[in-house]
């Protein structure tokens, strides 16, 4: 957050691939907003949840202090109060994807996200212009998994069971920009992986050391 607001220019957006909070604490979610709220160098906030933003706590509860968390750092009319959501930027959309019921690790996406996430990707990239989608869980055999999720399982570390589906669904558009995290893996060769059409880009844990990386270390972000 220091670095954020200690930089030279004004930063369009703040992204981060969930896991905002480590067990889905209110006091957790107070104690990250009172970092950011200050925060004059940001201009919007897109954020998405992780598995351990709702996989401790009623989903009704953890999501709606999600919602609340993300309703305080925007402005009011980008209010949300659903999981999955697009959120523009200088003309430029961001479709943020999430678990639509509880998980531990993994997500679950219902046929209504689904049909939502192929329509907006059908439309956005018709334009030309590239499509961000922002999700927590990487694709299974990417990023080096299941390697880097240090285990065989091929569903370790990724989306789940509709990993295939999803991947079916994004690779039929060009320009689509998969930014995900989970792995906690650091800069380096497991960051960026074209996918078929699809630019993947698993982003660095802040919160603690990482791993599989060139560079490793905490506090770690990309600015671009």
């Amino acid at each position: 957050c220091k670095d954020i607001q200690n930089s030279a220019c004004q930063i369009d957006a703040l992204l981060v691939a969930g896991d905002i909070v480590e067990n889905g604490f209110q006091s957790e979610y107070d104690s990250l907003t009172d970092d950011l709220i200050d925060i004059t160098k940001v201009d919007n906030y897109i954020i998405c949840s992780g598995n351990h933003d709702i996989r401790i706590r009623d989903y009704e509860q953890s999501t709606q202090r999600y919602y609340d968390f993300m309703n305080n750092l925007n402005d009011k009319e980008r209010a949300i109060d659903n999981i999955w959501y697009e959120y523009e930027v200088n003309g430029y959309s961001f479709l943020v994807i999430g678990s639509d019921e509880m998980r531990f690790e993994d997500a679950y996406l219902s046929d209504a996200q689904l049909e939502w996430l192929d329509e907006r990707l059908a439309a956005i990239t018709s334009t030309g212009k590239p499509a961000f989608v922002l999700s927590h869980y990487p694709l299974k055999d990417t990023h080096g998994l299941p390697n880097t999720w240090g285990t065989s399982l091929w569903e370790s570390g990724t989306i789940g069971s509709q990993s295939d589906v999803i991947y079916e669904l994004m690779n039929k558009y060009s320009n689509v920009f998969y930014i995900t995290g989970h792995l906690h893996t650091g800069i380096g060769q497991y960051t960026y992986e074209e996918i078929g059409n699809i630019h993947g880009i698993n982003v660095p844990s802040i919160g603690i050391t990482n791993k599989d990386g060139d560079y490793n270390n905490a506090g770690t972000g990309v600015i671009l």
